[in-house]
């Protein structure tokens, strides 16, 4: 009976075919946009440096969040984020601990970010060694953690810094069945090759989407440190993303139980793609953000002179007319795909409704000059509310997809193409939905119905042939997301 206590989560480390096998095409649908961009932004942008410095505030605050080592109000973590870590703008109040011992937490996580970032600069290899010093970095100001007496009662203990436990650190869940890591006489020999198949992976160009996710969960099955386990993972898991020109791994607070620790306990059943998907998840929510930064953000003539007449010369030369080709090729070729979905969609619902209603599709591609400004505002108010920057200024493309149910009572899903952010070569499908209570199609009620749909963003720089599964996804979600809306009012 006691047996059925006993959760064993460690086995020996290995990277087995299920986590190679993973799909990584959440990511790589809208890196390649983001490795291009990366380069001009590093060069000229300052908005980006802040950008950066406000993700390793972010990973340093939430970290320490998800740990359970202390709370802070959202409206203080905003400014934290912004501002940096001061005592003047924060009261006892916005804290479950008091405000010294937060900042002096706050300082260590932000250092141990840092210290990622200047490992990445150098090139450093992952070591052992570098790992031991990471965890005394980040628990600097930490001087105990839980453990158990000699009659398993819980207690607390010193906490060895940049060492691996001595005792075992296996904790009981709330049904209190106790999960089993790895034991400490195994741990050297464990996490010696940890790093030595990570090492390989990175040498023979393992997805390193798929490395991060491996190495973040391997490590939290050893559990080789007596405490800041988690906080150590993911600083590790976004060194491997930092030096592959990605960002840090960062699981907020609202995510760290419905999508982290679920996706972990998937994992821990040799199921690893949800893991993966989350960590896609994270990295593109920073892209996409990273997408709208403006390149110029200087105010001095000079400075703004130089880049805007090396823009001006970069456009003007002969190759620009190829890029523009391949471009809109790209931008058609994802029309034509929406197009072709949605036209086999209705004529799955025509033979389901048996003449019942009547289902219309129009559209204007993006090659079509006429008709593109319809829908504009539609996409500005849908750009506006998802928080990114529509570059009006080039081609873009509609799908409408009419579900008349009556004379007087007809619903219509838009789908849009157009161009997200600052980067040409990034393509975001939108999708509106529109009631009309009239014979009059101009007289719509409302523009505005319920239908919650983030923009599915993409890069057409290459290979839209492999983006076709993750966009069908996203116009199978649209389309459904409709029809549920049209039921519910029915």
């Amino acid at each position: 009976m006691e047996e059925n206590k006993h959760k064993r989560l460690w086995d020996y480390v290995e990277l087995t075919p299920n986590w190679l096998d993973c799909d990584t095409s959440a990511l790589d649908d809208i890196s390649p946009s983001w490795y291009e961009r990366r380069e001009v932004l590093q060069s000229n942008s300052k908005e980006y440096q802040e950008f950066i410095t406000e993700l390793k505030r972010e990973h340093a605050i939430e970290t320490g969040i998800v740990e359970k080592m202390y709370d802070l109000e959202k409206g203080i973590t905003e400014t934290f984020i912004k501002e940096g870590f001061y005592a003047s703008y924060i009261s006892h109040t916005d804290t479950n601990v008091p405000i010294p011992k937060l900042l002096s937490h706050l300082s260590d996580h932000l250092n141990a970010v840092d210290f990622v970032f200047d490992v990445v600069k150098e090139n450093r290899e992952l070591t052992i060694g570098f790992i031991k010093e990471l965890h005394a970095l980040v628990t600097r100001n930490q001087e105990i953690t839980e453990g158990r007496d000699q009659f398993g009662n819980k207690t607390n203990i010193p906490l060895i810094k940049g060492k691996f436990k001595v005792h075992p650190n296996n904790p009981s869940r709330e049904d209190g069945i106790k999960i089993e890591y790895c034991p400490p006489e195994h741990v050297e020999s464990e996490m010696d090759n940890l790093v030595k198949i990570y090492n390989d992976a990175d040498r023979e160009n393992i997805h390193p989407l798929i490395c991060a996710t491996w190495f973040h969960h391997a490590f939290t099955i050893i559990h080789p440190f007596q405490d800041g386990n988690g906080r150590v993972a993911r600083l590790l898991a976004s060194l491997i993303l930092i030096k592959n020109g990605l960002f840090p791994f960062t699981v907020l607070r609202e995510e760290a139980k419905v999508k982290y620790i679920t996706a972990l306990e998937k994992a821990d059943l040799g199921e690893p793609q949800m893991l993966v998907n989350y960590f896609a998840e994270v990295q593109k929510r920073h892209i996409e953000k990273a997408l709208n930064l403006k390149e110029v953000s200087s105010s001095s003539f000079e400075e703004i002179a130089n880049i805007f007449t090396g823009k001006v010369e970069k456009w003007q030369k002969s190759e620009q007319e190829n890029r523009i080709n391949l471009l809109n090729n790209s931008r058609n070729q994802v029309f034509d795909f929406c197009l072709k979905y949605l036209n086999e969609t209705k004529n799955n619902l025509e033979k389901r409704l048996n003449g019942g209603s009547q289902i219309t599709i129009e559209f204007c591609s993006p090659e079509e000059d006429g008709r593109q400004y319809f829908y504009q505002g539609q996409i500005i108010k849908y750009a506006k509310k998802h928080d990114y920057y529509f570059n009006r200024t080039l081609p873009k493309g509609w799908i409408t997809f009419r579900i008349d149910l009556s004379e007087t009572k007809r619903y219509q899903l838009g789908i849009t193409l157009h161009h997200y952010g600052y980067d040409d070569k990034t393509l975001a499908l939108g999708a509106f939905l529109e009631f009309f209570q009239s014979d009059d199609l101009s007289e719509r009620i409302d523009s505005t119905l319920p239908l919650e749909i983030k923009p599915h963003v993409i890069s057409i720089s290459k290979d839209i042939e492999s983006k076709e599964k993750n966009i069908r996804t996203f116009l199978e979600n649209a389309v459904t997301l409709t029809l549920a809306q049209i039921a519910s009012e029915l």
